[in-house]
């Protein structure tokens, strides 16, 4: 046994495919199911159920995978804390973000990244919070950027920043002729959500007192995979949304038919999280990178651990 035969083995139950596992690690499916057999063989053990339809993890494959996640993790930790001896900011960063933040904060941190840490190489992920937990779990990523609760044992949880929510409607919305907006006026907005799987659609619902999507009617008919189409759905007169503060350096501020108006509710606001596990070994890293994110965020968010002035230029909105 080696550490070939354990990369092949999560691999196949990743993908539980031995065509697409065979691609994921670079060799011919009859090399990678060929080795496997020789695994099985040699532990007298049978680790995958193959039919000619599926690929299912034995119940003592199961356990032989958690010990193989483990081992692993251990030997990219040899080679992180070998690089960390040379430079503990060095090399890739492999960091995942849920696709209502990445597109608004990336543009903010890449070249102050890049200028403060030229040796760092960020590589990016932008899925959905489930997703990125799992791709966590897996060790395929190093740390993920997040705005929903994470209560793991393994995990540790950075918290950087709340993100104020704004309410955005057509101009010819009653909203526009009103003063102020209460929470009682936002509990019967017509609004508009982001898909099943979105985190955002579970926290606008939150901030609306909303019980439960409606299953029926316009609304229910209208659901969005990004921000940019609910953008244009309330553009075009079919309801109002919830967007977070970064959003509003879009270019869709101007000129679209739509106001932006912030909540100002206790409760109207996202919490943005690095979550890493904490068995990470480069997590100075980490500390570095989610220090670049508070000395770039723009003044309408609120940081939840302390900037150092004068590294990356502020941004104003």
């Amino acid at each position: 046994m080696n550490l070939r035969d354990l990369k092949y083995i999560i691999a196949v139950a990743d993908t539980r495919h031995f065509g697409k596992a065979a691609e994921r690690c670079f060799v011919s499916q009859p090399t990678l199911s060929g080795q496997i057999k020789k695994l099985e063989e040699d532990l007298g053990v049978t680790i995958f159920e193959r039919t000619n339809r599926s690929v299912e993890v034995t119940p003592i494959g199961e356990a032989i995978l958690t010990h193989a996640h483990q081992i692993m993790e251990q030997a990219d930790a040899i080679r992180q804390l070998s690089l960390a001896h040379q430079d503990p900011l060095a090399g890739p960063l492999r960091i995942g973000a849920i696709p209502t933040l990445s597109p608004y904060l990336m543009p903010l941190i890449l070249m102050p990244l890049k200028n403060q840490y030229p040796q760092m190489r960020m590589v990016l992920s932008e899925e959905m919070t489930d997703t990125l937990l799992q791709r966590l779990r897996n060790h395929e990523i190093d740390a993920a950027l997040l705005a929903t609760d994470v209560n793991e044992q393994d995990f540790e949880v950075m918290p950087l920043f709340n993100e104020p929510f704004w309410l955005v409607y057509p101009t010819d919305h009653e909203f526009y002729t009103k003063d102020e907006i209460t929470q009682k006026d936002l509990d019967k907005t017509d609004l508009l959500l982001l898909s099943e799987g979105h985190c955002l659609a579970q926290q606008a619902m939150d901030v609306c007192r909303l019980k439960e999507r409606k299953d029926q009617g316009e609304m229910a008919d209208l659901r969005a995979s990004s921000l940019e189409t609910l953008l244009q759905l309330v553009s075009a007169g079919f309801g109002t949304t919830l967007v977070p503060a970064l959003a509003m350096r879009g270019s869709w501020t101007s000129g679209s038919g739509i106001v932006a108006r912030k909540l100002e509710f206790k409760n109207a606001y996202r919490c943005v999280s690095l979550v890493f596990r904490k068995s990470y070994p480069r997590q100075q890293a980490l500390q570095a990178f989610a220090q670049i994110i508070l000395d770039s965020l723009p003044d309408t968010v609120s940081p939840l651990m302390n900037k150092q002035p004068g590294k990356a230029k502020k941004h104003k909105t």
